[in-house]
């Protein structure tokens, strides 16, 4: 199976419903790359798989899953039916949604998952009821493939308050993978790399922007460069006066909010909204000093400069 063509039969289960404590704020909405955590998420995983599941808590506050041109992603939102019951929760109701016989669970804190290792999970199962990786002396329930036919299983782990995945794995038909297997495709282990910390989603953007270093030259050359000017709220959060930033070209103001959300996450909730391409209620952006602008898909220009302004600071 090639790691770019669609795996039939098979969807893709991503979990977001954990409590996030220790990183302090949701997950999910995390920017990443320009785009909230899940949205990154799920478009990595779309080359893959022609059936997404998005498995959230209750009253999970979720960002609009679009790609960036504002086409809808293919996914399929469901809710946990009972509030922060742990992984086996979210994996039972992803393989109850699923069309097909088997789904590939991961959650949405991996941002660096490799498509050529799920394939070679995916290509496993054959034999088998539940496919796991065998990671640094532990299981990755989070990074495996399972057949459909477990929920019932599931279901009753949760009725009888066993909540932790790998409980499972003695009941059915288990492949573990190990690790000299899967450096074939994931030389480091990245895809179990996962963000619980601030400091974590720090590194891990760091990592990310080192990845992608090779292709930087000739995106910088064709960057559009603008300034923003924080004023009020903005401001006193962030503890600086302006920011520079050199967006893609077709940048939209909306990506001016997601580039300024990653590169000063304290502005994450009291500036700009969750998920971060818009602004949080009693801000407005203001372009050139001429004209406030309400409308995301407004295009940015070489040189501009953009003001985020708050309702106390004033005229």
């Amino acid at each position: 199976m090639k790691d770019d063509q669609p795996s039939a039969g098979a969807a893709a289960v991503v979990l977001t419903g954990g409590k996030s404590s220790r990183m302090g704020r949701p997950k999910a909405l995390l920017p990443f790359d320009g785009e909230p955590l899940i949205v990154h998420a799920v478009r990595r995983l779309e080359p893959l798989f022609s059936e997404i599941i998005v498995v959230a808590a209750a009253e999970q506050e979720l960002p609009p899953l679009r790609r960036g041109s504002g086409q809808a992603l293919p996914v399929t939102l469901v809710r946990d039916q009972v509030a922060y019951q742990g992984p086996v929760a979210g994996i039972y109701y992803g393989l109850q949604e699923a069309r097909g016989a088997i789904g590939f669970v991961t959650s949405c804190d991996v941002p660096f998952l490799s498509l050529g290792l799920i394939s070679h999970l995916l290509s496993q199962i054959t034999n088998y009821d539940v496919v796991v990786p065998y990671w640094e002396e532990r299981l990755q329930p989070l990074f495996a493939v399972y057949r459909r036919e477990v929920a019932p299983l599931l279901k009753d782990q949760l009725e009888s308050g066993e909540l932790r995945p790998i409980s499972l794995y003695k009941k059915v038909r288990t492949r573990e993978v190990g690790p000299e297997e899967i450096r074939r495709f994931d030389p480091e282990g990245l895809s179990f790399l996962n963000m619980n910390t601030p400091e974590d989603y720090q590194a891990a953007l760091k990592r990310w922007r080192e990845q992608r270093g090779p292709a930087e030259p000739a995106k910088e050359s064709a960057s559009v460069p603008c300034t923003v000017e924080l004023l009020g709220v903005a401001r006193l959060r962030a503890k600086t006066r302006e920011v520079s930033l050199a967006l893609p070209q077709g940048a939209t103001v909306a990506h001016v909010f997601s580039a300024l959300a990653e590169k000063l996450p304290t502005l994450v909730g009291p500036v700009i909204a969750p998920g971060g391409n818009s602004l949080a209620s009693g801000h407005a952006c203001n372009i050139n000093g001429r004209d406030f602008v309400r409308d995301l898909t407004v295009e940015v220009r070489p040189g501009d400069r953009i003001f985020i302004i708050s309702a106390d600071a004033g005229g």
